[in-house]
């Protein structure tokens, strides 16, 4: 009976170790993928883009836009480690090319300088309003290689931990997208009530934290090649 007790309580233990697991798993998932996306930066050059564009066409261009970006994320969730292993490339290399990637994204945020992976073409927003959704909306600007980096190396990562792991990858995915387009359809109301000093602001915070992600990608990245 003592025994049946001891191994009851060893099993509580390490269902609760692997709950905890999977829950820090989880929140470094959706911390990821939302500060990469940043529906706050989406919503800013959404409105810039759609200036003169009646309210019907705007969700059309937000529900479009939001529909592009999420597939391309789920294709590269699910097929985009059978590209690295096409191309000879391990898990190791792109999570630490994926880190100094977020690294010097941080940096430009913290210093609130415009990537060159989120620059707009010099062009009219009523001359392409019907291409916008695709180019810039969905990509770069949603669904940009950072974001996608960090898609394949967190579904890397969470195949070796397992099923719940690999659901709560896509339901990161699904979830942040679903706040950009929840974001881009009520942006008048957003953009009218954040000014642009609060919005440097949160931008900046949004890049310190992308700085330390970053830099925890790279630790883990030489652990994993040199160990």
């Amino acid at each position: 009976m003592r025994k049946s007790e001891h191994n009851c309580v060893n099993d509580e233990r390490w269902i609760g170790g692997e709950l905890m697991d999977l829950l820090s798993f989880a929140l470094l998932t959706f911390s990821s993928i939302f500060i990469l996306i940043d529906p706050i930066t989406v919503v800013l050059v959404f409105v810039s883009l759609i200036k003169g564009v009646d309210r019907v066409h705007q969700r059309k261009i937000a529900r479009e836009a939001s529909l592009y970006a999420l597939a391309i994320l789920l294709v590269f969730a699910i097929g985009g480690y059978g590209i690295l292993q096409l191309f000879g490339i391990t898990l190791a290399a792109l999570r630490i090319g994926g880190g100094v990637l977020l690294f010097l994204i941080g940096i430009e945020m913290v210093y609130a300088r415009v990537s060159y992976t989120k620059q707009l073409a010099p062009q009219s927003p009523e001359d392409y309003a019907e291409d916008v959704a695709v180019t810039p909306l969905a990509i770069p600007i949603i669904a940009g290689p950072g974001a996608i980096t960090t898609v394949i190396v967190l579904t890397g990562d969470a195949a070796g931990q397992g099923w719940p792991a690999i659901a709560v990858v896509f339901a990161a995915i699904f979830v942040v997208i679903g706040a950009v387009y929840y974001a881009m359809v009520h942006s008048y109301i957003i953009a009218g009530g954040i000014r642009e000093k609060e919005f440097k602001v949160v931008n900046r915070v949004l890049g310190l934290l992308l700085l330390a992600i970053g830099v925890q990608f790279i630790i883990t990245g030489i652990k994993a090649a040199f160990m």
